[in-house]
């Protein structure tokens, strides 16, 4: 769905979830202003029982001038309501009668869309897609001109993903580093973020927490309450010098919220938020701090306990599965016997290749961004980046890549899910690495030994010992024949593609 689509409706209101967190808020606002520059008659409101009473967010309200009305006995019905991040008919969203209804969210779909929507439960939060969408309209100057506005947006994105600890997806960062934000005021609304009782439900938790010695991990049960309270809570947890992981949670009705952490980089806490949250939810994060929600409705195919006490028997559960299933691998250490094992001969493939020095000066620190996440290396003159079939990028040494890939010269013209991006880290600036990018053909002759695995593994490559490149069976580890520490991962559906078993 495109906003635009939306203009043709004369009457337009804007409804967040009952008792809105600062997302809510945030993502409604930005929508209004956007009707607003497109002269339509437009209002944001909320309903329910409650209105808002938390510290934080009445800071909000008022610093950030955010125009929302609690209208609990609204009885209008407008040509267009349009819910942010909620869905028509959900439990935490009261019904309002309209001629058409469109939904913008960023949960999980729960239920029949109306025709008009956009859901994309892979982004952290609904600020962020009501953002790309306006920037899809070519109206990003509404934001841009308008530091408020820009604040709300950040601060939406800040509460629903942990202070920004477990952003996902790109598009997440990329609002993030673009916004122009009044940090005080963000300041000042973290800074009254916990009222006394939340201060009760964080000790409470931590009290009985369930702590397992083997894993040095800890899991904390606490009641529900905002999603920001896990973060302190398992923050907290991580003080602790026998804890090198914690997982806080919660459960409710709606859903079931939890946040990772970890401080040993054989755990990514992106991974173990995906992994509790696969087939039941959603997470994801960064390398130290994730989270994630598991949805109610799935956990209760598993047992005909109450919510609580399913999702604490599941996460329980998962987390031991998680440390059961991979095997580690370290390549500078490992000596992997390669008698017998098949050798295999790399095949032509157009792939693209990026000189770095093409882009930012020698010793520039920079951060290369693509779907995969965040990559962060120092310009150097004889580093290159690599650009694979499917948009993942991977450094690379100009000896290994002279060795390896033939210069065709000619632009690389593909395109992917997410681009790659570059980014200064000093200046903020941000370029496309595609537009830098030239075709390289792998020249053949380079030979490895290559296994299919059979357990999931972590694999610490030699080139960078502190972050791992998971392989899951059916995946192959690849050894090359003339350096049996450069091991890598190759994902089972592009092995064939590139590599062919050299006949003995």
């Amino acid at each position: 769905m495109k906003l635009s689509e939306l203009l043709k409706y004369d009457s337009i209101v804007i409804q967040c979830h009952d008792n809105p967190d600062a997302d809510a808020l945030a993502s409604g606002y930005a929508l209004l202003r956007y009707f607003e520059s497109c002269d339509k008659a437009v209002r944001f409101i909320y309903r329910g029982r409650n209105q808002i009473s938390k510290s934080n967010l009445l800071i909000m309200l008022k610093e950030l001038g955010v125009p929302v009305t609690f209208e609990p006995d609204f009885n209008e019905k407008p040509d267009l309501l349009v819910t942010v991040d909620c869905q028509y008919g959900q439990r935490n969203v009261t019904a309002t009668e309209a001629e058409t209804i469109a939904v913008i969210d960023h949960h999980q779909v729960s239920g029949e869309l109306p025709e008009l929507s956009e859901v994309r439960s892979n982004i952290g939060s609904c600020s962020t897609i009501v953002w790309d969408m306006i920037r899809d309209e070519g109206k990003e100057y509404l934001i841009d001109s308008d530091r408020m506005l820009s604040t709300a947006l950040y601060y939406g994105l800040y509460t629903d993903t942990s202070k920004l600890s477990e952003m996902s997806h790109p598009l997440d960062r990329d609002m993030a580093d673009t916004l122009f934000v009044n940090k005080s005021v963000i300041t000042e609304m973290s800074n009254s973020n916990i009222t006394l009782s939340e201060l009760k439900i964080t000790g409470l938790a931590i009290l009985h927490n369930e702590y397992d010695p083997i894993n040095r991990t800890m899991i904390i049960q606490a009641e529900p309450c905002d999603p920001n309270i896990l973060g302190v809570i398992s923050d907290f947890a991580m003080e602790t010098a026998e804890v090198d992981v914690c997982l806080a949670f919660y459960a409710s009705e709606n859903e079931v919220k939890f946040s990772v952490r970890s401080c040993i980089k054989e755990v990514h806490a992106d991974e173990l938020a995906e992994f509790v949250a696969e087939d039941y939810g959603g997470g994801g994060g960064h390398l130290f701090k994730a989270g994630g929600v598991l949805w109610p409705d799935k956990l209760m195919q598993l047992s005909d306990e109450d919510i609580p006490t399913i999702s604490r028997y599941y996460v329980i559960q998962r987390i031991q599965d998680y440390f059961d299933k991979y095997d580690v691998i370290y390549a500078k250490t490992i000596n992997i016997d390669t008698e017998g094992l098949p050798i295999f001969e790399k095949q032509p493939q157009v792939l693209g290749n990026v000189k770095l020095t093409d882009i930012f000066p020698v010793d520039t620190v920079v951060d290369i961004r693509t779907l995969e996440g965040d990559v962060t290396i120092k310009v150097e003159d004889d580093i290159y980046m690599m650009i694979g079939l499917e948009g993942e990028v991977y450094p690379i040494r100009k000896e290994k890549l002279e060795r390896s890939y033939m210069l065709t010269n000619e632009p690389y013209d593909k395109s992917f899910e997410y681009d790659p991006t570059i980014k200064n880290i000093a200046t903020g600036e941000r370029r496309n690495i595609l537009k830098y990018a030239r075709g390289v053909i792998s020249s053949g002759g380079v030979r490895v030994y290559a296994f299919m695995l059979d357990r999931h593994v972590k694999l610490f490559t030699a080139w960078d010992d502190e972050k791992y490149y998971s392989g899951n069976p059916g995946d192959y580890i690849a050894i090359r024949e003339d350096d049996h520490h450069d091991l890598y991962i190759i994902r089972r559906r592009l092995f064939p593609k590139l590599y062919k078993e050299v006949e003995s």
